[in-house]
Parts: C-alpha cells; sequence; structure tokens
C-alpha cells in the first residue's frame, strides 16, 4: 500500500481531472474508482470525482496493493547479463512491458522474473516485484532488479542521489550540427492527450537530458543520452521538442516511420555500487538486432 500526498498548484478544477494529471501512472477508471471506494481524501474527508479542488486543500491518496493471484510465474526467457545472490541485471527486448498493471497481468518482465527466481524483493508491492526502475515497452536494454529488501533500498537510493551510471543511445531524425547538448525542459502530463507526456509549466517537474551526437547520416544522428532526472518518456519528449524526433516512436515520432520496433532507444549502460560488496558493477549492452541493421542501412553497408 502507498500514500502519495498531491501539492495543489492550480484550481477549480474536478478532483479526479487534477489527479489525473499530477499522477501519470494511474488511469482515469482506476482514479475514479479509488475516489468511489474512499481511497483519496480532501482535507480528511471523502470527495466525489466531480468535487472542484481549492488551493488550500490537502489531497491525499492511497494506491491499494494488488492482490497476490494477479500476478503469476511465466516461462518467457530472459537475456540475463548478470545474477547474484542481491541483484539481477537483466537486458529487455523492445515490445516488453516491465510490470504488470490495470488489465495486464502477463507477458511481463515481472512474470518472467517471478517463474526464473523465487527471491525478489517485496517493496513495491506485489505487481512490482523486485523493480527498481522502468523503462518503456518499446525501448530496450539493461534494467537492474532487486533479490531482496536489502539491495533494493540501496539501488533506489543510489537512484535518488543520481549515482547510477545511466547511458541510453537513440536514433533521432535530423542532422544535430554541434557534439554536446542539453535539454533543460519541465514534463508534465499532455493536456490534449492523457497517453502523452509533454514540455509544459503545468503540473510538470523538472527534466534534463544531456547529450552527445555519435554519428551524423544523411537526414539522422545517432546520439548517446545521459539523464539526470528520470521523467516518464523523458528523452523521447525532450529530443520531440528540440526537433529532433526519435526514429520509430510511435507518440512523439514520424508517422512515415518504420514502427514495427517502436522508437529505437536503447539502455545500453548500466553502472552502480553493489548493495553488498560495495564494488562498482557497470554492464553494456549491444544494440539489438533490428536497430544495428537500420545503422548499417544508413552507412550503406
Amino acid at each position: 500500500m502507498e500514500k502519495r500526498k498531491l501539492e495543489i498548484n492550480e484550481e477549480n478544477v474536478r478532483l479526479d481531472k487534477f489527479i489525473m494529471n499530477s499522477i501519470s501512472d494511474l488511469s482515469r477508471t482506476l482514479i475514479q474508482e479509488y475516489i468511489k471506494e474512499g481511497h483519496v481524501l480532501v482535507n480528511g474527508k471523502i470527495k466525489k470525482a466531480s468535487y472542484k479542488i481549492k488551493m488550500n486543500d490537502a489531497i491525499e491518496i492511497t494506491i491499494p496493493d494488488n492482490k497476490e493471484m494477479d500476478v503469476l510465474p511465466e516461462d518467457i526467457p530472459l537475456d540475463i547479463v548478470y545474477e547474484d545472490q542481491d541483484v539481477i541485471v537483466v537486458n529487455k527486448p523492445s515490445g516488453m512491458i516491465v510490470h504488470p498493471s490495470v488489465g495486464i497481468y502477463s507477458g511481463t518482465l515481472v512474470n518472467a522474473l517471478l517463474y526464473h527466481c523465487k527471491d525478489l524483493s517485496g517493496i513495491n508491492g506485489v505487481n512490482r516485484p523486485g523493480i527498481v526502475h522502468r523503462i518503456d515497452k518499446e525501448t530496450s536494454g539493461l534494467l537492474m532488479v532487486a533479490k531482496n529488501d536489502k539491495a533494493h533500498k540501496s539501488l533506489s537510493e543510489q537512484l535518488k542521489e543520481h549515482s547510477v551510471t545511466r547511458r541510453y543511445v537513440a536514433l533521432v531524425h535530423g542532422v544535430i550540427p554541434h557534439v554536446h547538448g542539453k535539454v533543460n525542459a519541465p514534463i508534465g502530463r499532455d493536456v490534449n492527450d492523457r497517453q502523452k507526456m509533454a514540455v509544459t509549466k503545468n503540473n510538470s517537474k523538472e527534466a534534463i537530458t544531456n547529450f552527445t551526437v555519435l554519428e551524423r547520416y544523411d537526414d539522422m544522428s545517432l546520439i548517446e543520452c545521459r539523464l539526470e532526472t528520470g521523467r516518464t518518456h523523458q528523452i523521447r519528449v525532450h529530443m520531440s521538442y528540440i526537433g529532433y524526433p526519435v526514429y520509430g516512436d510511435p507518440k512523439y515520432g514520424k508517422k512515415k516511420d518504420d514502427q514495427s520496433h517502436g522508437q529505437f532507444l536503447h539502455a545500453k549502460k548500466l553502472g552502480f555500487i553493489h548493495p553488498t560488496t560495495g564494488e562498482y558493477l557497470e554492464f553494456e549492452c549491444p544494440l539489438p538486432d533490428y536497430f544495428q541493421a537500420k545503422l548499417d542501412e544508413l552507412k550503406g553497408e
């Protein structure tokens, strides 16, 4: 069970709409269900979804754990890069969702992990065992998973302190003229399409992306990204915002792209301090075959 307190930065907005704009990982249907079941309190009292919020309101939402029976082990192949008694590092393929959510209970990385090993940390509840951080469904690459609560706390703390090494490689439209770039633009829910994020001042959080151009092609660039923050869809939103959308991105890219693999975005490098030994570990994984094939095509090979 997780409790969240929401900051009020606007008023005269419906309670359900405000929560929807503030918490990106909850659907409108689920929010309305939580309100109806009394999991949302305004100034300590239950209100209707249509209640119009005021600037001095105190809103607290309790997110109940999913029932354990919802998430079952499944024999799904895993590309395990490293494993010991505390952590697992997995190379997640494009197209795989990290953890179950409303309406999605199978085929996720969590289902595969539950089959692979019985000992995963329980800090994030029954639908996210072991999950310390996420990458998008269509993004491929490295993820660290905690096998016990001690490891989970250590890795989560490192993420909060921004001491984890994470490097992403992306193929973007356009020829970026400079070698290095930094995008510092707040990200929040897109007011016109709640399935998307956007650079906005409304209900947004600080977001900073650093990038380096690795290679230039006729009309595209290959870049490496380093994140100072970890907002939903951050690289995809930021690169689209500055005019260099990620190739193949079905949400923020160009419709004419080959979208059969989703965005060409790969979490290539991951480094962290081991929770028990204190040793710094760093891992790299190669680009997926379809990604490398596209680069070879652009090079004329």
